[in-house]
């Protein structure tokens, strides 16, 4: 499996965590997309949507959009629950991320953090916040009465909140108010195949042939 993703992005490292409780071999290229190589026409290619990260599996068949990654390469293990009311309640959560959590979290985390330029971007901050907290509150509650987001034990979607908020005081958001959420990403960092974010390597281009 090769993964074309930033390894900054918690939609990214979304794959490569739950690769690493797999024990999933992968190969990861570094995109830039500051510079916009999302944008290329080698990268359309693969995804038309222009997003990271982008899958390619081992038949040669091209994945995007994180959470639809995970629930593929999740199936027939312990992160896919086999109840279908189980599996709704993570589509549930996914669902949730993408529209309720994400914008709020991951955005503010970019522009303070990856964008180079957090004076820029102070007003949308302010903007952003109220509804990032909502979101860790939610949480929060949740969490103060289940180990985990869905069952006993972790699903992806415990994978998918991780990404962003375990990083999300890089987003000016504080977890100590909070310490059911506190707790759950301990319980995550404690689980075996646990892998921390990576840093980035150096950027991937396509050879110059077909693909470019």
């Amino acid at each position: 499996m090769i993964v074309y993703g930033d390894a900054r992005s918690g939609n990214c490292y979304k794959i490569a965590l739950l690769a690493s409780h797999l024990s999933l071999p992968l190969e990861w290229r570094e995109i830039d997309v500051l510079s916009g190589q999302t944008r290329q026409p080698w990268f359309l290619r693969m995804n038309p949507f222009g997003k990271l990260p982008v899958v390619q599996l081992d038949d040669g068949t091209y994945l995007a959009e994180s959470n639809a990654v995970l629930i593929h390469l999740a199936q027939h293990s312990t992160w896919w629950p086999t109840a279908p009311l189980d599996q709704a309640r993570v589509l549930q959560w996914l669902f949730w991320e993408q529209y309720s959590h994400e914008p709020y979290i991951a955005t503010s985390r970019f522009w303070l953090t990856i964008s180079g330029r957090p004076e820029a971007f102070r007003a949308q901050l302010a903007d952003r916040h109220p509804g990032g907290n909502a979101a860790l509150d939610v949480l929060d509650a949740h969490l103060a009465t289940h180990p985990w987001l869905v069952g006993r034990s972790p699903t992806v979607a415990d994978i998918a909140l991780y990404a962003y908020t375990h990083v999300a005081h890089e987003g000016g958001f504080d977890l100590a108010p909070r310490p059911a959420l506190r707790a759950w990403l301990q319980r995550m960092q404690d689980t075996p195949g646990h892998a921390a974010m990576r840093s980035p390597g150096p950027h991937w281009s396509p050879p110059q042939g077909p693909m470019a």
